[in-house]
């Protein structure tokens, strides 16, 4: 952690069911939501293993598993397999813009459609606006949220909205918090294109990592992150390369 800066208390909480692997219980180790945790801090605690959900900083903690891998790519090294060069080519049609952390009701209604598609059913399917704005929004880290939108013709004003990416800036990289995209069009790879674009966004700014949360090899919705390579993988306060 920051060596000005006095440390968090850490907590633990009760265990639960796993969210990711049926049949097991999960506990997670959360920051102290008192304390006051600025960029910096964050940072620290990202690059121990931790992500956030709305203001609360957090990483699992389960004492009989070691399922959940924090992950994250060096940008500087990674290359496009044949797969990821084919959906970067297909949506070259798209321009990304930057956009202030603030609710807008455009974001909103794609967020419905693609839970809706992706998740039904889940706490995650929900359309309460606040339970939206309290996921996502941090009045303490420094967040932006990327449009996806299809390129407009001249004169046309915005194009048609694809995609947002909602990320976390830190010291030495991105961190792709969350995504969400039109689930209608598959065939474009919107979730894999927006990785790709994150990687040269924090290439471009100068930034060493794009931080892509947890690995769960057993989790099917959480083991694509192997495809982005090279990839490391904290484990046991060390971040080593993770092949496939």
């Amino acid at each position: 952690m920051s060596v000005n800066q006095k440390k968090p208390d850490l907590f633990l909480s009760m265990p639960h069911p796993c969210s990711y692997l049926p049949g097991r219980m999960s506990t997670i180790m959360f920051v102290d939501p008192q304390s006051r945790i600025d960029d910096a801090l964050y940072s620290d605690f990202v690059q121990h293993g931790f992500r956030r959900s709305g203001e609360l900083v957090y990483r699992p903690y389960c004492r009989e598993c070691n399922a959940c891998v924090p992950v994250r790519v060096p940008v500087t090294e990674f290359k496009l397999n044949r797969a990821q060069k084919r959906v970067w080519r297909r949506n070259q049609d798209i321009v990304v813009q930057a956009r202030p952390p603030q609710f807008d009701s455009e974001h909103f209604a794609l967020y419905q459609r693609y839970q809706a598609a992706r998740h039904p059913g889940s706490s995650m399917d929900d359309p309460d606006p606040e339970r939206y704005l309290h996921f996502f929004f941090s009045r303490q880290v420094k967040t932006v949220f990327y449009e996806l939108r299809l390129s407009p013709g001249p004169g046309a004003g915005f194009g048609r909205l694809l995609g947002v990416a909602v990320v976390d800036v830190l010291r030495d990289g991105l961190s792709a918090m969350y995504t969400f995209f039109e689930p209608d069009l598959p065939a474009r790879g919107l979730g894999v294109f927006t990785i790709l674009w994150q990687i040269a966004e924090a290439r471009r700014l100068g930034l060493s990592w794009l931080y892509l949360g947890y690995w769960i090899e057993e989790c099917p919705k959480m083991a694509y992150k192997i495809h982005y390579q090279p990839l490391e993988g904290l484990a046991k306060g060390k971040w080593s390369r993770i092949t496939i």
